[in-house]
């Protein structure tokens, strides 16, 4: 029986790598001769790097950039066996885990750690990008990036703005003479599972700011400083970012990509579907287990789950999701290709003790949910 788990991360208890692990323990309980693949997933945002590289049988290299704040972060991309592909996780540069709950203001940081991340790996001679988007600390639009990446910027008095988000609407003159020439020879492809556009109540700052620490009194400002840029990048480039789907992901970072970059955007689960080689791995499987944390209306909306289970059902593969928690209305993920759900929560507890037992949890809900499918069979 070929088995093929391809869970994502369970937040806050185990990456998409443990997860996989205790889901094959369990099923080793029940059937040691089971042939396993281990396919960890991701959604294309945090957390993204380990299961592309890792399933794409890629190395780790590590650099020390400038974290959010500026300070000096050992943070860590991926170099696939192709030797020339690079795949960079913006936070592990530029993300919210990286700042102290009390420090969090998107304001102050910059994406600046992200751009020394892509020039190191452009000095590699890397020339074809996989970036993941998600779990910023940022609302800069990007302008840290391409300031690492040698842009500069510049006030109405010709002094020089180290850009965040917070001094956006200083700039008066954006200065592309010095932006590394590699770019333009390079492919970046953007993993992004959302729409935001830049600017409005559906943009960057309205939607995603408060979550990265702004005060309310704040939201104001930071989206002139915003609508500000995107005036600046549509002067210089022609491209209107303002109501321009996906732009605003990642504190519009995503937008800086499109207006200054090769590159095109693309929904993350299908970037790592196709960078972890899938499909390849579901030849010949008789059963896929995927899962995360928890079931529900936001699993239908493009997580990993619901894509492993597309693929696993255009193969006629059935398909068992394992969660931490199961919402009650799953029949858009039964539509999409998951022939069922477990919770592995299997006796009364409180949340601390299921994250903290959730390895063992998880182990206990494969052994049983491929106990149960064996005798199906």
């Amino acid at each position: 029986m070929k088995i093929v788990i391809a869970p994502d991360s369970f937040k806050g208890s185990l990456t998409a790598a443990e997860a996989a692990q205790a889901i094959e323990r369990g099923i080793r309980n029940a059937f040691p001769e089971a042939d396993t693949v281990l396919v960890p997933m991701a959604d294309g945002g945090e957390g993204s790097l380990e299961p592309i590289v890792r399933s794409a049988g890629g190395t780790f290299v590590t650099h020390t950039v400038r974290d959010p704040f500026g300070s000096p972060v050992d943070a860590a991309y991926g170099l696939l066996a192709d030797g020339t592909t690079a795949v960079v996780e913006m936070a592990r540069a530029s993300g919210l885990l990286l700042v102290p709950a009390p420090l969090r203001n998107p304001g102050l940081t910059s994406t600046y750690g992200t751009g020394e991340l892509i020039r190191h790996a452009l000095d590699k001679g890397c020339r074809r990008f996989i970036v993941a988007l998600g779990g910023s600390a940022t609302n800069d639009g990007g302008a840290g990036m391409l300031e690492a990446l040698g842009m500069a910027f510049y006030d109405a008095s010709g002094c020089v703005i180290h850009p965040s988000g917070g001094n956006l609407e200083q700039i008066a003159r954006i200065d592309d003479a010095a932006f590394d020439p590699r770019i333009a020879e390079s492919d970046f492809l953007l993993a992004c599972d959302v729409n935001n556009p830049l600017i409005g109540v559906h943009g960057a700052t309205a939607v995603y700011a408060p979550q990265k620490g702004a005060a309310p009194s704040n939201i104001e400002h930071l989206e002139r400083n915003m609508r500000h840029w995107a005036d600046l990048v549509e002067s210089k480039t022609n491209l209107r970012l303002h109501d321009y789907p996906g732009a605003g992901a990642a504190g519009g970072l995503a937008g800086a990509f499109l207006a200054f970059f090769p590159s095109r955007l693309r929904p993350g689960i299908e970037v790592v579907i196709d960078a972890a080689g899938l499909r390849r791995h579901l030849s010949g499987a008789d059963l896929a287990i995927t899962g995360e944390g928890s079931l529900d209306a936001q699993t239908a909306s493009g997580k990993a789950p619901l894509g492993v289970a597309r693929e696993a059902q255009s193969l006629g593969i059935p398909v068992i999701a394992l969660a931490g928690a199961v919402r009650p209305d799953l029949r858009a993920l039964y539509e999409g290709g998951i022939n069922c759900a477990f919770s592995i929560v299997n006796t009364p507890m409180t949340l601390d003790e299921a994250i903290t037992r959730a390895a063992e949890l998880l182990e206990h809900a494969a052994e049983q949910a491929v106990r149960a499918f064996g005798a199906g069979r």
